[in-house]
């Protein structure tokens, strides 16, 4: 073969798989020129330990992210505790981020098509350690929601421009891997952030988990200066008017999901909220069908690995944050487990997930087998969540064997999932394909919390009333030397929540042992306590319980749905009509 051969051959491979190797393309095109076949190993060896370096580089970046979602929950008692946030503002102190991340992931992925995608996530790492610094000065709670929406939009800065560095710097051969790993590490990360955040709080105050965040941010924007970036060659205008509506839309669509689990369905600013998202996403889709260079060009949907691994994607997230939602209040307030132990229990989540994000992919790829990785994926995750609400349980080890059997399900769909997205969408539109990704994953997690925190709020109120009435009793009386205000105090603890049931019944155990308490009155009130805290935790049991019947049937129907829809490539042939 001649140089010209050579060098046209390498030119055409790059064009056809649709990729950029930045600098290492040139430095193996260099070494074909020399003849030296020892040089042209060396430049392939580069590229090699090129793609481990950033791969890892931006799992970190991800991981970081999404630890950042889950990392406060452990935290969030302490954290109202010394800043005086009410139960409306420790939500938000939770939901700003995510409300800022989903609304922005969009508009950011366009971003860094289009002035590059190194630049922009380093400029989210940036801003998100500025954010996480800040946070740790504040004397109020309005402050930390405002650290905490800004952290969310520099997340929404890094997120898409992580998996499309992949997708679009690293050798197709090596890009199945990688995703996997990607996918990996992106699932597991909420559980890293309850684990690190439980040792962190272990040693140390709620303050240190912005610290880390802080320090870790900053370290990797660094860091990230050694890697390659990639852009789009010809953006042309940027679609204004969809960004408005995208970003507007989405915003409205998971504000009122975040509020439904506290106000309901029918209160007047959720209606308001979902109707006026869902107009606006109609209006953005009108508008993307007609400008010339659209923010999102949604005919991609009607490629049916694009949509199947979107709907696959956010069934999974949906799936996942609704049992963050129940699984952690269950081990802390009906198990008794710290915060460090019960981000211990959840390993088989990770575990399970971790493993299989690897297998599904290599499946999917290897033997063209997209609808039934995805669809089986999906099939096991809803009958893992469904054995959680048929099967009565007191054991964690059963628990732990139901994780893993959802985990796995989730695990083996969510690599091929997000390939198939980012497989489907141009080259130079990568971080807008990353950003449905993770726009997906922002939602299904919103739809989840929404749903399954409804339904536990209900039925939780239907049946805690005979327990809230004998507190108020028991504790009101006057003619027991209650007194009515402490009575009607308590009542409203155990009824607003099962945390705040178990806030109660702590506190009267603590009565209870206090110095100078009579051995009747104290035999009395440690009774009142462990009535309060079996009533609390039969009253949240049965609508979890529920809610796991219900989660498992919505999942079992959509990999029914995902079976039939999704095709058998990740990437389809002409002639594969499947």
């Amino acid at each position: 073969m001649t140089e010209h051969e050579a060098t046209a051959d390498l030119d055409e491979a790059g064009d056809g798989i649709g990729i950029e190797i930045g600098d290492h393309t040139h430095r193996v095109r260099d070494a074909v020129r020399s003849g030296s076949p020892s040089a042209v190993v060396a430049a392939v060896k580069a590229l090699d330990w090129q793609t481990i370096w950033l791969v890892a580089i931006v799992c970190i970046a991800v991981s970081m992210v999404v630890a950042a979602m889950a990392a406060l929950n452990t935290a969030l008692s302490s954290i109202a505790e010394d800043i005086d946030a009410t139960a409306g503002q420790q939500t938000w102190i939770l939901d700003g981020y995510t409300l800022a991340l989903a609304a922005l992931l969009l508009p950011a992925g366009a971003l860094g098509d289009r002035i590059g995608r190194r630049g922009v996530m380093i400029a989210g790492l940036m801003l998100f350690s500025f954010a996480s610094l800040l946070a740790i000065f504040v004397d109020g709670p309005v402050q930390l929601i405002g650290t905490r929406i800004l952290a969310g939009a520099a997340a929404a800065l890094v997120m898409p421009t992580t998996l499309s560095l992949i997708t679009s710097n690293v050798p197709e051969n090596k890009r199945a891997l990688s995703i996997s790993i990607w996918s990996a590490v992106a699932g597991v990360g909420a559980i890293a952030g309850f684990f690190v955040s439980g040792v962190l709080l272990q040693f140390f105050s709620w303050k240190s988990i912005f610290i880390a965040f802080a320090a870790a941010a900053f370290a990797t924007a660094l860091i990230c200066l050694t890697i390659g970036t990639s852009k789009d060659a010809d953006p042309g205008r940027f679609d204004w008017p969809g960004t408005v509506a995208s970003v507007l839309g989405v915003f409205l669509v998971v504000f009122g999901l975040l509020e439904v689990p506290t106000h309901g369905w029918t209160n007047p600013v959720v209606v308001v909220a979902l109707i006026g998202g869902l107009v606006l996403i109609a209006a953005f889709v009108f508008i993307e069908l007609r400008v010339r260079n659209p923010l999102l060009n949604v005919r991609l949907f009607t490629n049916r690995a694009f949509g199947g691994g979107s709907l696959s994607v956010l069934l999974q997230f949906f799936a996942s944050f609704a049992i963050f939602f129940l699984i952690l209040q269950q081990l802390q307030l009906v198990f008794g487990y710290s915060a460090l132990k019960s981000a211990v229990a959840l390993f088989p989540l990770l575990i399970g997930t971790g493993v299989f994000s690897l297998v599904g992919n290599y499946v999917a790829v290897r033997y063209h087998s997209l609808r039934f990785v995805v669809g089986f994926g999906v099939l096991l995750a809803g009958l893992g969540i469904l054995l959680m609400g048929l099967i009565d349980y007191d054991s964690y080890w059963v628990l732990a064997a139901f994780l893993f059997i959802s985990a796995t399900g989730i695990g083996l769909a969510a690599a091929p999932s997000t390939t198939a997205i980012m497989s489907n969408t141009p080259l130079d539109d990568q971080g807008v394909g990353s950003a449905v990704n993770d726009t997906a994953r922002e939602l299904g997690a919103a739809i989840g919390i929404a749903l399954t925190g409804s339904i536990v709020a209900a039925g939780y109120g239907n049946l805690i009333g005979p327990t809230a009435d004998a507190a108020r009793s028991a504790l009101g009386n006057p003619a027991t030397g209650g007194n009515p205000e402490a009575g009607a105090q308590a009542a409203e603890g155990i009824t607003n929540s099962l945390a705040g049931a178990t806030k109660v019944a702590e506190s009267i155990t603590a009565q209870a042992s206090a110095p100078g308490v009579p051995a009747e009155q104290a035999g009395h009130l440690q009774q009142l306590a462990h009535q309060i805290s079996e009533g609390a935790n039969a009253a949240f049991i049965s609508p979890m319980q529920t809610s796991c019947l219900i989660l498992g049937v919505i999942l079992i129907v959509g990999a029914g749905f995902l079976t039939w829809f999704t095709p058998r490539r990740i990437v389809a042939e002409v002639a594969d009509a499947s």
